[in-house]
């Protein structure tokens, strides 16, 4: 990063303003005693998150680059650290739930301060690679935004009262859209390049390391369905006793599935007062499947996405092979449904021709394990351990879900999570060869 380039900050800290204010809008509905619940080994309490996010900005700006900050607690840089060792120890993340202290209100005054802190250090010109730590921060911030959503959601599932995080019902005209039928689109790139890199002229550009280099490989012609599945098409995998085929499942999803007694997509659950026989269970609380029948099925690990195309007699695509579709869409802005919408589940497709939904709504499980690019290379220091440490038994999904925020996702985007995987709003998308 070259040290000496500078630039004026008041943009940079109007966006700073609206992720942080983000953050805290998402905590408006919950309680401060919502806001203590782990209630997975995968997920954190929304107050660690709170925390963690304020704990980026300080550690890796504020005490590195302005000059007579004072960190809000001593003991904050090691409590709040997540999982980089190269700044020392760390409390282990399954005792988050017992953080009873400090209290949510000095998580918000430490909100406070390192807010107060970045103001100060944004008011004046600061140099690139403090720009370039900030803009990470808030790409950092925007995935625990998503986190805060999907923890919360999972932290009131398991309240056997199963609160809504919402109470509002969602909008009518989404329950009785109907998705297109399923058609393919074919593509025959052949030599094709992936990944970008980023323009060390443009200040501001931003790319996760884990996105570059830019780089060729070569795709076989494919092609990929306009839509994602819905619940109605995952429904029927179901009913045709597609949890008790071994014959559709990876080793290791199928020995997942029989261990977890796994029988449908989480948050699923048996209802006989309902014309389906399911309700599914959303941030606004549980609902009939028949009322989701068209919207894209989610929370599914990789295992249950295999096995649904297996059973379909498809597969999954490659993340190079979903990557290229995306780059070849007419894209202006990236549009879809996000938390902005304040759906905060997927909606039906449109009618509209072409891809549908490639961007919000569900993550896409991909066919492919998570690795770095040729010639790819971490950032320097305790940052390189953001992606990079991670590159070992995870698998790709991508473009975003509906509590992704709309600016934090693009067609490069490599999101990651271990194949059993199931608390994130994680669907599916079909691929097939084409016969030569």
């Amino acid at each position: 990063m070259p040290l000496s380039t500078e630039t004026t900050a008041p943009p940079l800290l109007a966006r700073y303003q609206a992720v942080r204010q983000a953050t805290e809008h998402l905590c408006r509905p919950l309680t401060p005693e919502d806001m203590m619940v782990q209630s997975s080994s995968e997920a954190s309490p929304v107050k660690w998150h709170l925390a963690h996010t304020s704990w980026f900005f300080e550690t890796f700006v504020l005490s590195e680059f302005l000059a007579g900050y004072q960190p809000f607690h001593p003991d904050f840089r090691w409590l709040f650290n997540s999982y980089y060792n190269t700044l020392g120890e760390m409390p282990e993340k399954k005792l988050r739930a017992s953080f009873s202290r400090p209290p949510l209100e000095s998580i918000l005054s430490y909100r406070k301060h390192v807010d107060s802190g970045m103001s100060r250090f944004l008011q004046k010109t600061i140099e690139n690679d403090a720009v370039q730590r900030i803009i990470l921060g808030l790409e950092h911030e925007q995935q625990h935004q998503e986190l805060i959503a999907t923890d919360i959601k999972h932290a009131l599932f398991t309240n056997p009262l199963h609160p809504a995080y919402l109470s509002s019902a969602r909008a009518p005209q989404q329950q009785t859209l109907i998705a297109p039928p399923v058609e393919w689109i074919t593509f025959a790139p052949g030599l094709t390049e992936i990944g970008l890199t980023p323009d060390p002229s443009a200040i501001t550009a931003f790319a996760f390391d884990n996105e570059t280099p830019r780089h060729q490989v070569y795709l076989a012609p494919f092609q990929l369905a306009n839509r994602p599945i819905t619940c109605a098409e995952y429904l029927a995998f179901i009913d045709q006793n597609g949890y008790n085929r071994p014959e559709l499942w990876l080793s290791e999803g199928w020995t997942t599935m029989r261990a977890e007694g796994w029988q449908a997509p989480l948050y699923w659950q048996r209802d006989n007062d309902t014309k389906s026989g399911w309700s599914i269970y959303t941030l606004h609380g549980f609902q009939p499947l028949e009322d989701l029948s068209e919207t894209p099925v989610c929370h599914l690990s990789l295992f249950e996405a295999d096995a649904y195309a297996h059973w379909s007699g498809q597969r999954l695509p490659t993340e190079f092979e979903w990557e290229h579709a995306a780059q070849s869409q007419p894209i202006q802005r990236i549009q879809g449904n996000f938390v902005e919408s304040g759906n905060l589940h997927p909606i039906p497709a449109t009618s509209e021709p072409g891809l549908q939904q490639l961007f919000g709504d569900v993550w896409e499980w991909t066919a492919s394990g998570y690795t770095g690019y040729p010639g790819y290379k971490p950032l320097p220091g305790a940052l390189g351990e953001y992606n990079g440490k991670f590159m070992s038994s995870q698998v790709v999904l991508r473009g975003g879900s509906c509590v992704t925020p709309a600016t934090h996702i693009r067609p490069t985007y490599r999101n990651f999570f271990t194949p059993g995987t199931r608390w994130q709003f994680s669907g599916l998308r079909l691929a097939q060869d084409v016969s030569r």
